[in-house]
């Protein structure tokens, strides 16, 4: 006679897992969970005191830093906010003048021409050094021979800080001993002023921030690049898109993000230029290359009008939120728009 299968055992379900151990759950009667000695009503889990510890020993660690960072940030922005409502010398008492300051500023021509200069030096360096950092960026995407070399020498000006840039183009552009000159010369041209030279200055100013700032957008172009689908790229050669239509409707939409960063990180650079111009020309020559902050710094320490200077600081911290905020608007309407246009097509 045939022996008969063992019969499976099966084991007892988990009692959170069916339905009545859910309902137990919801009513808050679940076997499960921890109960007082009672068995009244489940026993509430707070934060035990090893947890309390470790917070507190957090807090410890990084007290320093948030007391710096409040210091160094925090205190200096409200002092300076209060400063640009005063007459402040920083050497007597300060006197409150409420918004003279700032209406002095209004009619100042002086710092109508920095606020010109920069708005000049603005609309000239950051398209030119998006382009040519996008130019340059496809370029160096390619599979060439020693490609990794060139990427680096395109960006180790940017890595030379702005003193040393203009410590060096100052012995370069020199009028009478510069290197520039000389070649010039030998080339049959006659001497530029360069640096010297009112019409010239600002323009010289915006071709040596090319040459350290193009970097810069040339290493975040070359990441978008590696980032762009392989997929799309294959799907339109198949369909017979040549290499023009690839850049305009594959590679160019998957820059955008990229290019709307770099478009609001090279603005807000370019209206803080200082450091370039207090090296090289000091605001000269006849204030053609007085910017904005430079301007400040002209007021606040070279003046002594503080407060005068703290007023034109604001004006600029001001202008630099709207930059900020609208381009922010608009790249979030051109991503709210871009689902909708998808769905049309």
């Amino acid at each position: 006679m045939p022996r008969l299968p063992a019969p499976l055992t099966l084991p007892d379900p988990d009692p959170g897992s069916t339905r009545d151990g859910r309902a137990r759950r919801a009513r808050g009667k679940d076997p499960g969970r921890p109960v007082d000695d009672a068995g009244a009503r489940p026993l509430r889990t707070g934060r035990s005191p090893l947890r309390r510890g470790e917070t507190a020993t957090a807090w410890a660690y990084i007290s320093p830093a948030v007391v710096i960072i409040l210091g160094l940030s925090v205190v200096p922005v409200l002092w300076s906010l209060l400063l640009s409502f005063q007459a402040d010398d920083l050497v007597t008492p300060s006197r409150w003048v409420g918004l003279d300051n700032y209406r002095a500023l209004r009619q100042d021509p002086h710092f109508a021409e920095a606020v010109q200069h920069t708005l000049l030096y603005t609309v000239l360096y950051v398209p030119l050094s998006i382009g040519l950092g996008l130019a340059l960026g496809l370029a160096l995407n390619q599979r060439i021979r020693f490609v990794g070399l060139y990427r680096t020498l395109f960006f180790v000006p940017f890595v030379v800080s702005a003193t040393a840039q203009g410590v060096l183009f100052s012995f370069i552009l020199d009028p009478e001993f510069g290197v520039a000159n000389s070649v010039l010369h030998h080339l049959g041209i006659s001497p530029q002023g360069f640096l010297s030279d009112p019409g010239q200055a600002l323009l010289v100013l915006v071709a040596i921030s090319l040459w350290s700032g193009t970097g810069f957008c040339v290493v975040v172009f070359l990441a978008a690049l590696q980032d762009v689908d392989p997929s799309l790229i294959e799907a339109a050669r198949l369909d017979g898109a040549g290499r023009w239509h690839l850049l305009r409707h594959v590679t160019l939409p998957a820059l955008t993000p990229v290019g709307a960063f770099l478009l609001v990180w090279q603005t807000i650079n370019a209206l803080q230029v200082f450091d370039l111009v207090y090296v090289t020309t000091k605001g000269g020559p006849l204030g053609s290359t007085t910017v904005i902050v430079y301007f400040i710094w002209e007021q606040a320490f070279k003046n002594f009008t503080a407060g005068y200077g703290a007023a034109a600081a604001y004006v600029l911290a001001l202008a630099l939120g709207v930059v900020t905020v609208g381009m922010r608007l608009v790249r979030s309407r051109s991503v709210r728009r871009a689902p909708l246009e998808g769905a049309g097509k």
